[in-house]
């Protein structure tokens, strides 16, 4: 797939003397990446100690997979979270790093459910509506990036009269069976005036009627270290009335990180565009920076930044190209998002683009659980 820069995702807080780029994406340190499952596996047959392994909706072990062995900080965990339509797993790196263990996973995805079980050795449960909530551990951090589609400006905006769009519920039975001390939902900014804002109205209600203080805002990957702009609606709420009150959003974090250390120096020629597609981009646009990413719009409009306009999962497989050339490749589309190197790619470059696109930025739902902690601490 191209030379590996080893890119590290590093998170810095507001005390480190750290600033600009380095902030939030820094070359690669001895940082030790997730052991894989075939790693636990070896443990275990040399009688050293893995992880418990998690159980899923049917109540069968993981297909020999365990979860992930934690460092001393996850060992020791200050809480446990569950991992709603986790995809391939935003949330899990973030909540990770901040000494959350997980408890939970599911996805409907089946290729989504593979990448995660091979990343974090836990196997995601599949349709959330089918698992009974006996079945769900208690918890104390609910995250979910539910379903967008409904919402955003690539789907259809049917809202909440989509099926995907009344999944909210289900996180509300789930705030309702297990009542932890709060969660973190992300969506897609749109959702904020869908339907002149009622959609949003009746979603905060579903939510509040479980016994939850809520506040919401828009924030954008681009303000936390990431050269992609992604405006996502976040949610938090919180059992106790108390901790929304000390709870403060996450502020901007210094400029994003240059493209020189998100792309890759070699690159497979099957991610270069045709002639013909190269020369009709060039006719329509001429750039003013390089390393520049080129974004069409639907309006078949070109211009190009010194960052990303939003991954997404149903955008035309042109839709973003690195200098007019050529599509990003699954690297540097995880790179974009906030995920570590050490993060496997397994499956098609299709999947990849799908599961990004859908994926959270890792360093902005990181800020944002931060705060969190913080507030319920």
């Amino acid at each position: 797939m191209g030379q590996d820069h080893g890119f590290q995702l590093t998170f810095i807080d507001e005390e480190s003397s750290l600033v600009g780029s380095d902030a939030c994406i820094a070359p690669a340190t001895d940082t030790k990446p997730l052991d894989t499952p075939a790693e636990n596996r070896h443990r275990a047959q040399s009688g050293d100690d893995v992880p418990t392994v998690l159980v899923d909706a049917a109540g069968a072990a993981s297909n020999g997979l365990s979860a992930p062995r934690f460092g001393k900080e996850q060992e020791e965990a200050i809480g446990t979270f569950a991992d709603l339509f986790c995809g391939i797993g935003g949330f899990h790196y973030a909540a990770e790093d901040l000494g959350l263990r997980c408890v939970f996973a599911c996805d409907i995805d089946e290729h989504a459910q593979s990448q995660y079980a091979h990343n974090f050795g836990i196997n995601p449960s599949g349709d959330i509506a089918g698992v009974p909530i006996e079945l769900i551990p208690d918890h104390d951090l609910l995250c979910a990036g539910f379903p967008c589609q409904p919402f955003s400006i690539i789907g259809n905006r049917a809202g909440m009269d989509d099926a995907r769009g009344t999944l909210i519920y289900e996180i509300a039975r789930i705030l309702r069976g297990k009542q932890p001390k709060g969660f973190v939902l992300e969506n897609v900014k749109q959702i904020a005036t869908h339907d002149r804002g009622r959609t949003k109205d009746r979603i905060i209600t579903a939510l509040e009627q479980e016994g939850y203080v809520c506040e919401h805002t828009v924030l954008n990957a681009i303000d936390f270290g990431l050269p992609q702009k992604r405006e996502r609606f976040i949610i938090v709420g919180f059992r106790d009335g108390e901790a929304l009150g000390r709870f403060q959003w996450p502020e901007p974090q210094g400029p994003y990180a240059p493209l020189a250390k998100i792309l890759e120096a070699s690159v497979d020629q099957r991610y270069f565009v045709s002639e013909r597609i190269r020369k009709s981009r060039h006719a329509k646009h001429t750039a003013t920076v390089t390393p520049s990413i080129w974004h069409e719009n639907k309006g078949g409009n070109v211009n190009s930044h010194p960052f990303s306009c939003a991954l997404r999962a149903g955008a035309s497989y042109n839709y973003l190209l690195v200098n007019g050339e050529r599509r990003l490749t699954p690297r540097e589309q995880l790179r974009l998002q906030g995920f570590p190197d050490s993060f496997e790619v397994i499956g098609s470059d299709n999947q990849i683009r799908k599961q990004t696109g859908n994926a959270v930025p890792v360093p902005m739902v990181r800020a944002v659980m931060k705060e969190f902690l913080r507030a319920t601490g």
